[in-house]
């Protein structure tokens, strides 16, 4: 095997490495495993990891090496492992979203989203820790215990992705696959220090994730960097005909926005597998000002006299760095904000409701018999194998969607979500070419601080405004406080991902490595 090295490549320049033949893809797995075992990523450490089979892996990798010797091109992910969150379907590893429910289970399909990472010749290693079928905000309702914050043990990683966050922050991989539902991406990879994405609703293949809320959920992407997380998305963004909401909007080509290119230039037509040894980017620095002419929008909303002072200090850092980059910063309203998360919690469990009821111990996961009959046994197997917060939110949704509550909180939570929309859209109409806010209230939270749940839903009160809008959104790190990171959040308009990651790439080479002290 090649030496090791000290610390994690990033994406791109583990598959140049590759693809230039310096090193080969079972290399970059067998150092990934390794890193895992430093960290003790297992149940008996940090617990990040759930599912893992390091020999077929390594096996494979080096059969496609043999495959694809001669190939003109590997992908952009060639060799580059990748971890991908308990309930996105993989056929080679269980897909449980860390339920008991599903204990065992594994799909007889794959996600979309890992058919084009594959394709990419990314080398997905593990299955990652979670909330239970992703409902919640520490990775404390995993069935199979809590993750851990790899930056302080005691610590929470943020949910629901936070395995997947925690496997970045830890080293373990450059990039990992998580899903939002009501910022379950950005706001655990704000409590880790690493970048976290959530593509327009749509952008990405939701085909292979496990339904928690149908008109919320959506597949991200977690990186070490922005670029990490700008290749990862362009590698699994675009139409897919097995998802009815999937969009044919062109995806351009996002890693270009380092280069402050507008307009964007759009990724190659008609196949999946982007030509990245032939089409990449031109070897050249961005501009002096990169931002130059866009305009970032400073929601009040988002800052209320509340906020923690650090998470205050270090967002206002964050917006002069981008007014020195060439952006007008300009002070917005987006008045519905304060009823995002009554509506969120409302939406959310009773879609939760109806998707979660599949699982009846008939057709696939847990069975518990009972002398009682088939109700008996539905009740049984309910009861047995949903933890408390799958089956707080599966009675608040049904209790929304029942008669006689529906038109007062359902019918009405509906309403409300397309002005919070609306917002959006009206500031986004009037010039603004993105927001800037914090991603979440404060920092990572010790393991069992916070046992109300009206207290831990209040951790999204920032990130589940572009989920019910559908707009999107990333999270990097901005600075810490007391040693812990603090994410700062960007939000485009629908399909404007190119500018939101402009925006990115250029605030987190400004802030350089104050980003992480």
């Amino acid at each position: 095997m090649t030496e090791r090295k000290k610390e994690l490549r990033s994406a791109r320049d583990t598959a140049a490495e590759v693809r230039a033949g310096q090193r080969s893809a079972a290399d970059n797995l067998e150092w990934a495993f390794g890193r895992a075992r430093e960290v003790k990523a297992g149940p008996e450490g940090l617990n990040i990891i759930l599912y893992s089979d390091e020999k077929t892996a390594v096996e494979q990798a080096k059969k496609s090496a043999r495959l694809e010797t001669g190939a003109e091109d590997l992908g952009l992910l060639a060799g580059v492992p990748v971890a991908v969150k308990d309930n996105i379907a993989t056929f080679d590893l269980p897909t449980t979203c860390a339920s008991r429910m599903l204990e065992g289970y594994v799909s007889p399909y794959e996600a979309t989203a890992i058919t084009r990472l594959r394709a990419h010749g990314a080398l997905v290693m593990c299955k990652t820790n979670m909330d239970e079928f992703a409902m919640g905000s520490s990775n404390e309702n995993s069935a199979y215990g809590p993750a851990r914050n790899p930056i302080d043990p005691s610590l929470v990683p943020g949910g629901s992705s936070g395995g997947s966050a925690a496997a970045v922050a830890a080293g373990i991989v450059s990039i990992a696959l998580g899903s939002e539902t009501g910022g379950s991406v950005r706001q655990p990879a704000a409590l880790c220090g690493v970048v976290g994405v959530k593509p327009t609703y749509g952008r990405v293949s939701r085909y292979g994730l496990v339904a928690f809320a149908s008109s919320l959920d959506q597949i991200g992407v977690i990186g070490k960097t922005v670029d990490d997380a700008a290749i990862a998305m362009e590698v699994i963004a675009g139409y897919d005909p097995l998802d009815s909401t999937s969009s044919d909007e062109d995806v351009p080509v996002y890693r270009a926005a380092e280069l402050g290119a507008e307009p964007p230039p759009l990724r190659a037509p008609a196949t999946q597998a982007v030509q990245a040894g032939r089409a990449d980017l031109p070897d050249k620095a961005p501009p002096a000002k990169p931002l130059a002419g866009m305009v970032i929008g400073k929601p009040k909303e988002y800052f209320p006299d509340s906020l923690d002072a650090s998470v205050r200090e270090l967002c206002e850092r964050s917006l002069s760095r981008l007014c020195e980059l060439g952006a007008t910063v300009r002070e917005v309203s987006l008045p519905n904000t304060d009823l995002a998360i009554a509506v969120y919690y409302i939406i959310a469990p009773a879609e939760a409701s109806s998707n979660l009821a599949r699982f009846d111990g008939v057709r696939y996961g847990l069975r518990v018999p009972s002398e009682y009959g088939l109700r008996g046994m539905y009740e049984d197997t309910r009861s047995a194998g949903f933890g408390p917060e799958v089956t707080r939110r599966i009675m608040l949704g049904t209790y929304v969607l029942s008669a006689g509550y529906y038109d007062a909180y359902y019918k009405k939570a509906q309403a409300v979500r397309t002005l919070i929309s609306d917002d959006f859209r009206k500031v986004f109409n009037d010039g603004v070419h993105a927001l800037f806010t914090p991603t979440a209230p404060g920092p990572a939270f010790p393991i069992g601080a916070v046992t109300d749940p009206y207290e831990m839903y209040l951790n999204d009160i920032f990130t589940a405004t572009a989920n019910l809008s559908g707009n999107p959104a990333m999270s990097l790190p901005i600075g810490r406080t007391n040693g812990l990171p603090i994410g700062g959040q960007i939000i485009a308009p629908h399909f404007g991902e190119y500018a939101m990651f402009r925006v990115g790439y250029a605030l987190e080479k400004s802030l350089g490595e104050d980003a992480h002290r």
